[in-house]
C-alpha cells in the first residue's frame, strides 16, 4: 500500500493504473461503515483508492474542525488489512492551492434544504472537494455511505451535472450493536449521551413499522420521530420525510420516501436516515 501526498504524485500514480480504478473518499477516524465501502471497491475495481482529507470547506465556522478526530496510524493499518492500494492524504494547500477558485455549488431543494439550510456552505464546500478528488483520481466506481443520504443526492447530481464519468455507489448503513448509526463522531458521545443517541434509530425504526401497517399521512410520522426524540432529551435540527429522489418534503407517503433526522446530543451532532416504502 502507497500512501500519497501531492496531487501531482497521485496524478503519476493514477496515471500507471491499469484496469478499474475505485475511490472511497473520506475523512479518515475509520470505523466500519468506512471499511464496508472499501471491501466494496475491492471487490470491483482493480485498483483502489483510499482519500483521507479533514475538508475544512464543509465546515461551518461553530463547528467541530479543530477537535474532529484523527488517528493516521490506525487508519492506514485498517486500510492495509483491507487491501487498499493507495491513500491520499493530501494537505489543505494541495487540495485548495493559493488562488484556487474553482467552487461548485448546487441549486434546489436536494442541497438547500436539511443540512444545506442547518450549515450554510456544507455543501459548497462537499461538492468542491468531490469534484477535485473525482478529477485528479479519476475514478471509475466511487463509493459512499447512505447514511449521510442527501450528500449522496448532491454527489450523483454533481457528477451529472458536472458530465464525470463516475459510477456513484450507495452502501448500507452500518449500524452498531445497539443499532446507532457508525460515525466518527460517535467518539465524543458521553456514555449518557450515547444511550440518549439511541432514540434516533428507534424513531426510525417506530416509523418503518407505522408506514408498514397502513400509516401515509407524513405529518403524522413526523410527529412520532419528534415525540422519541423530545422524550430523550435530544436537540431537534430536523425531521423530515422526504421524496425519495428528490428530497422536496412530502404531504402524504403515496412513493418512495426517506425520513431524515439531524439531532444533537450534547454538543454531539448527529445524523441518520430511512426509507419508507408504501
Amino acid at each position: 500500500m502507497r500512501t500519497i501526498t501531492t496531487v501531482a504524485g497521485m496524478t503519476t500514480a493514477r496515471d500507471a493504473a491499469t484496469g478499474t480504478v475505485g475511490l472511497v473518499p473520506t475523512m479518515g477516524f475509520l470505523h466500519e461503515g468506512h471499511l464496508s465501502l472499501v471491501r466494496s471497491a475491492r471487490a470491483a475495481c482493480d485498483t483502489v483508492i483510499v482519500s483521507i482529507f479533514v475538508n475544512p470547506a464543509q465546515f461551518g465556522q461553530d463547528e467541530d474542525l479543530g477537535r474532529y478526530p484523527r488517528d493516521e496510524e490506525r487508519d492506514l493499518a485498517l486500510l492495509r488489512d483491507e487491501g487498499a492500494d493507495i491513500v491520499f492524504m493530501p494537505p489543505p494547500e494541495e487540495v485548495y492551492p493559493p488562488g484556487f477558485d474553482d467552487w461548485v455549488e448546487l441549486r434546489g431543494p436536494i442541497a438547500e434544504r436539511l443540512e444545506g439550510e442547518h450549515r450554510p456552505g456544507h455543501f459548497r464546500g462537499v461538492a468542491t472537494v468531490v469534484a477535485r478528488l473525482f478529477r485528479v483520481v479519476r475514478p471509475h466506481r466511487a463509493c459512499f455511505g447512505e447514511k449521510d443520504a442527501q450528500q449522496l443526492r448532491v454527489i450523483r447530481r454533481l457528477t451529472r451535472d458536472l458530465g464525470l464519468s463516475v459510477d456513484v455507489v450507495g452502501l448500507p448503513i452500518v449500524r452498531e450493536p445497539d443499532g446507532l448509526a457508525m460515525s466518527s463522531r460517535n467518539v465524543y458521545l458521553t456514555p449518557d449521551g450515547r444511550a440518549r443517541a439511541l432514540s434516533l434509530s428507534r424513531a426510525l425504526a417506530e416509523a418503518e413499522r407505522l408506514v408498514s401497517e397502513g400509516e401515509r399521512d407524513a405529518s403524522n410520522i413526523r410527529e412520532s420521530a419528534r415525540r422519541t426524540l423530545v422524550a430523550a432529551g435530544v436537540g431537534i435540527d430536523y425531521v423530515s420525510v422526504a421524496g425519495e429522489e428528490t428530497l422536496e418534503e412530502l404531504e402524504t407517503i403515496d412513493r418512495p420516501a426517506l425520513l431524515l433526522l439531524a439531532a444533537r446530543v450534547g454538543a454531539t451532532r448527529l445524523i441518520d436516515n430511512t426509507m419508507l416504502a408504501p
